[in-house]
This record gives C-alpha cells, sequence and structure tokens, in this order.
C-alpha cells in the first residue's frame, strides 16, 4: 500500500510542476513580490513593515490560486480524460488515490511556497526605497537574482539542446540556485559590507513562526480545492477555495461573536475552518510574541480539519463515475 501511495504522491508532484500554469503563477507571485517594494513607500511611516505584510499576503493569494489550479490539474482532467480509471482498475483504492494525490500537491505547493519565501526574503533585504536617490541593493539583485536567472537560462538551454521539460527542470534547478543566491545575499548589506541579516529578520522567530502557519494555511486551502475538485471544474473549485478563504477569515465576525447566544452559530464556528488562526503576521509586525504553544495548537488544528475535508473529498470520490 505504502509503495502505491508513495507511486501516485510522485507522479502528482511531476505532474502538477510540469503544468505550465505552475510556472505562470510562480513567476507571477515573484513579479509581484517585486513589485510590492515600490507599492510599499507610499506609507508614511513603516514601509518595511507594509512590506512584510503585503509580502505574506501575496504568497497565501498565490498559494490560493496554486491550489485550485493544480487540483483541478491532476484530479478533475485525469477523470475527463478517463486516465484515473486506468490507475483505479489496479489494486488501489479510492482512498489511497486521494491521499496519494493530495501529498504529491502538497509536495508541489511546499516548493512553490518556498521558492516564493526566498523571493520574499530578498525583496525584506532590499527593503522599500524611501527617495528616488536611493541606490539599489545589488547584492541581492546580483546574487539572489542573478541565480534565479540562470536557473531559467539553464532550463532554457536543456529544453531546447536535450529535450528536457522545461518547467520541472527550472523547479529542480532553482531551487538549491536559488537557495544558494539568498544565503549569499544574506551575509551583505547593500554597501557589501558585513551583514547578519537573517539573524536580524528571524530575531526571536516570530517572523517564522509567522511563515509557518501561512504554509499550514495553505496546506489546508489544498485540501479543499482537491476535495472540491472530485465534484466540480476548475472555475467551481476556485471559487469554492475562494469563498472557503474569505469564511475562513470573517467567521469570528460572523459567527465568534454570536456563538454564546446561539447553537447554530456555536457549531458553525467550529465547523469552519477559521483562517485567522494563522495570519498573525499583524501581531508580528507590531511587535507583539506569538508563542510557541500557539503555533503547536494551530498546526494541530489545521491538520485535523485537512483529515477530515480528505475523508468528506474520498467519500464524494467513491460514487464518482470515471470510466
Amino acid at each position: 500500500m505504502s509503495d502505491r501511495l508513495l507511486s501516485i504522491a510522485r507522479n502528482t508532484f511531476v505532474e502538477t510542476i510540469r503544468q505550465p500554469i505552475y510556472g505562470v503563477l510562480v513567476s507571477v507571485t515573484a513579479l509581484l513580490l517585486i513589485l510590492n517594494i515600490f507599492l510599499a513607500g507610499f506609507t508614511l511611516q513603516d514601509d518595511d513593515k507594509l512590506l512584510m505584510d503585503l509580502g505574506l499576503s501575496t504568497i497565501l493569494l498565490s498559494g490560493l490560486f496554486l491550489s485550485a489550479f493544480s487540483a483541478t490539474g491532476v484530479l478533475t482532467r485525469e477523470i475527463e480524460n478517463k486516465t484515473a480509471m486506468t490507475i483505479l482498475s489496479k489494486p488501489v483504492t479510492r482512498t489511497v488515490f486521494i491521499l496519494g494525490k493530495y501529498l504529491g500537491l502538497m509536495a508541489a505547493q511546499c516548493a512553490a511556497f518556498y521558492v516564493s519565501f526566498l523571493i520574499f526574503i530578498l525583496c525584506m533585504h532590499h527593503r522599500v526605497m524611501q527617495y528616488a536617490t536611493d541606490p539599489f541593493d545589488w547584492p541581492a539583485i546580483l546574487l539572489g537574482g542573478g541565480s534565479g536567472l540562470l536557473a531559467i537560462v539553464l532550463a532554457a538551454l536543456a529544453n531546447y539542446f536535450y529535450g528536457k521539460e522545461f518547467c520541472s527542470t527550472a523547479v529542480a534547478l532553482i531551487l538549491p540556485l536559488l537557495t544558494l543566491g539568498t544565503v549569499a545575499t544574506c551575509f551583505f548589506d547593500r554597501d557589501l559590507e558585513r551583514s547578519l541579516f537573517l539573524q536580524q529578520m528571524f530575531k526571536g522567530g516570530q517572523l517564522f513562526f509567522a511563515v509557518i502557519l501561512i504554509m499550514t494555511a495553505v496546506l489546508l486551502i489544498t485540501a479543499i480545492a482537491l476535495a472540491a475538485s472530485t465534484r466540480l471544474g476548475q472555475v467551481m473549485t476556485l471559487m469554492t477555495c475562494a469563498v472557503a478563504m474569505m469564511i475562513g477569515f470573517l467567521s469570528d465576525w460572523f459567527l465568534g461573536q454570536h456563538q454564546g447566544d446561539s447553537a447554530l452559530a456555536f457549531i458553525l464556528y467550529r465547523a469552519i475552518p477559521n483562517v485567522n488562526f494563522f495570519w498573525v503576521v499583524d501581531a508580528v509586525t507590531a511587535g507583539n510574541v506569538v508563542p510557541v504553544g500557539y503555533v503547536i495548537r494551530a498546526v494541530v488544528y489545521a491538520m485535523l480539519f485537512v483529515i477530515a475535508i480528505l475523508l468528506i473529498g474520498v467519500a464524494l470520490f467513491q460514487r464518482r463515475e470515471v470510466g
């Protein structure tokens, strides 16, 4: 069973990162993160705090779109093309099939999230340019941006000369190269003097906690997208994920404050995933401390919801016609 599960997960991961929409969304996310450097300059107070808020919001929204498009690409399209029947005709249960799909999607999401996070670190290293005369952060541009560009060029050359698939090759190259470029960048400031940027940025681990919780929220949305794609198409799956995220952010306002007066509000408040638990960026930028215990409880809360949502997805998929 474990071999079949891992085989489905591996094939799903490869199939996901080979989708053109995967590369497009990661590229758009990178572009938006870079544009945030200029958009954050319109505040009258601490621009770098706004840059952090905008950057992490961009990564979260990117995870929403990537979840919906990837889930429908590896499940709905397989059902419509009758390729899922080939796998399910073998000794593979539908539960193993759905779980393998989720593990593959989770791995692809983690790869995209990691790349986006590295670009976010480079943007935070560059910081907002307060004045038009401010110099560019050349270590971030040359070391960080150059390593990403090098990975794309090498992937294009491998595709042209050796017929390698571009998206998957680019992902395989950009993960190590961009990591090296980002780490090298963090040893210097914009004046090429020695810097302790990572130590200062992650002091106390608060930003790291915020990033972990955002990644947890993305994995929760991925489970919703996969469960929805067992019955819905691409557009409806995206709408389902967007509505689920919106309700999750508004549940405190709509349900939380009324749960003491209404039994229905009490039940719904606990039945609907509360996305607010994973958004602690405002607390981090305000200088508040996020306890480790809170992070652990939030991750456990999300994992329980992921299991419940996947069980719903399995139930919806049990009677889905795939042949």
